[in-house]
């Protein structure tokens, strides 16, 4: 465990600490790789962050970021959720474990949304029409895409996701551009 110094002494702690705890979280800080320089890709994410949807940030000569063309809307009501996730299965579709959600104003037929990225790496993005702009997923009336526009099934009428792999991509430190369509049930 080299780099990091545990900024108390034994003695400084009341006994129950220093002689339980004390051991068990510098095992975890030593586990959790702190002080130590772990690879990018094994730091953790910041998550559930929200922004506008800001195009100037997806200006020539800026990024990382994503310039996403939604097509496929089928009315200019409710709300619109691009989120990003990090590509990884852990975290994929998983409430609240998006990197980034920009919130858009549907408009019939399509919209251009920018999406800010921490850094260049594989991502995956799911977007929701949330028609009724109640903030719930309704299968009935919601409209939904992914990265790559994979083939969403449906099992008894509800959405099943597609796989992780069908969805990644990777973006680079600029602008990446991609078209994503919404399709309802």
């Amino acid at each position: 465990m080299t780099g990091y110094a545990f900024p108390y002494r034994l003695s400084d702690l009341p006994p129950i600490v220093g002689r339980t705890a004390l051991p068990l979280a510098v095992a975890g800080l030593a586990l959790a790789g702190v002080g130590a320089s772990a690879p990018l890709a094994a730091q953790a994410h910041t998550y559930a962050r929200v922004g506008p949807n800001d195009m100037s940030l997806c200006a020539p000569g800026k990024g990382p970021a994503v310039r996403i063309t939604v097509s496929g809307m089928k009315s200019s009501t409710g709300h619109l959720f691009v989120r990003t996730y990090p590509a990884n299965k852990h975290d994929w579709l998983k409430s609240k474990r998006y990197i980034m959600k920009v919130e858009a104003t549907p408009n019939e037929g399509g919209v251009a949304v920018c999406v800010p990225l921490p850094s260049a790496g594989d991502y995956a993005i799911a977007i929701q029409h949330d028609v009724n702009g109640n903030r719930k997923t309704d299968f009935s009336t919601d409209g939904a895409g992914m990265s790559n526009n994979p083939t969403i099934s449906t099992f008894l009428g509800i959405p099943r996701p597609p796989a992780l792999e069908k969805v990644r991509f990777t973006a680079g430190e600029g602008v990446t551009r991609m078209a994503i369509a919404i399709r309802y049930l």
